[in-house]
């Protein structure tokens, strides 16, 4: 079974042919199509036939493919430093652009009603049926082939961008506002930030920084958790986005638990 003209010219902008053809249409199709189609089947060994599961798998492979590509070409950089590269490059609307770039919009499967609404060029639909691309590609042909579009389409020249990011101390999405929004939201308090140590040689410093969480009158008390990196802007950039992460793994306006996991951070 070979791919279809206008597959193979999707082939040619991923860079990759595929084996199994029927691995990229089924990663092209959006589940709307595949409930039309099973519908029209009438229930007779109907059997999913979207792309929802490719996206899982591809979310993972991708997020791999990105950071062990990160690890090998910027050793300087600290753990949090290659976090916070590695979520822009592969969030939804990075990838959104990724998919634009190559048109993957065009290739896309949708059923009747979806095709009328513009569905193809929405970024969520774009980003997802692109993670589902990542998954097709590692099932037919390893991660190798993962890692050469990636290399190619995720990162390209981004990377330099984001590195300049981090060494002027910018926000790289300022996880800052967003935990003191967050904070707000809650009705958790405040966060305050303060240096806990710093390390190395004058020309390569390290800095530590610890945010917790000022609630009410008195001292800041509860610790939320700490970050790393080469200017005191950027480890509070990082531990701010460690608290998030840490607030979001508790659940919505779980103080308590906010808390609890504040108190672990603070023995790290």
């Amino acid at each position: 079974m070979s791919a279809s003209p206008d597959l193979r010219e999707l082939e040619s902008a991923l860079g990759y042919a595929f084996s199994t053809p029927a691995l990229l249409v089924r990663a092209l199709t959006h589940r709307s199509l595949a409930h039309e189609q099973a519908l029209e089947a009438d229930g007779e060994d109907a059997q999913p036939g979207d792309n929802e599961r490719l996206e899982f798998l591809g979310d993972a492979v991708l997020n791999l493919a990105v950071g062990e590509s990160l690890f090998d070409t910027h050793p300087e950089w600290s753990e949090g430093e290659l976090t916070r590269v590695r979520a822009r490059l592969v969030s939804r609307q990075h990838m959104a652009q990724v998919a634009e770039a190559i048109g993957l919009g065009d290739y896309l499967l949708l059923s009747k009603g979806e095709e009328r609404s513009g569905l193809r060029r929405k970024s969520t639909v774009l980003s997802d049926s692109m993670e589902a691309v990542m998954g097709a590609l590692y099932l037919d042909g390893g991660l190798e082939a993962v890692q050469a579009f990636v290399r190619s389409e995720v990162i390209g020249d981004e990377v330099e961008h984001l590195a300049a990011e981090l060494l002027s101390g910018a926000a790289l999405g300022n996880f800052k506002s967003a935990l003191q929004e967050r904070l707000q939201a809650d009705h958790l308090g405040t966060p305050v930030y303060r240096v806990k140590s710093e390390s190395g040689p004058p020309h390569r410093r390290r800095f530590m920084v610890e945010v917790r969480l000022k609630s009410g009158a008195g001292d800041p008390t509860e610790p939320l958790a700490r970050g790393t990196g080469a200017t005191k802007k950027v480890a509070e950039q990082d531990a701010a986005r460690r608290a998030l992460e840490k607030l979001d793994a508790a659940g919505p306006g779980d103080g308590d638990a906010a808390g609890e996991e504040g108190s672990n951070a603070a023995g790290e």
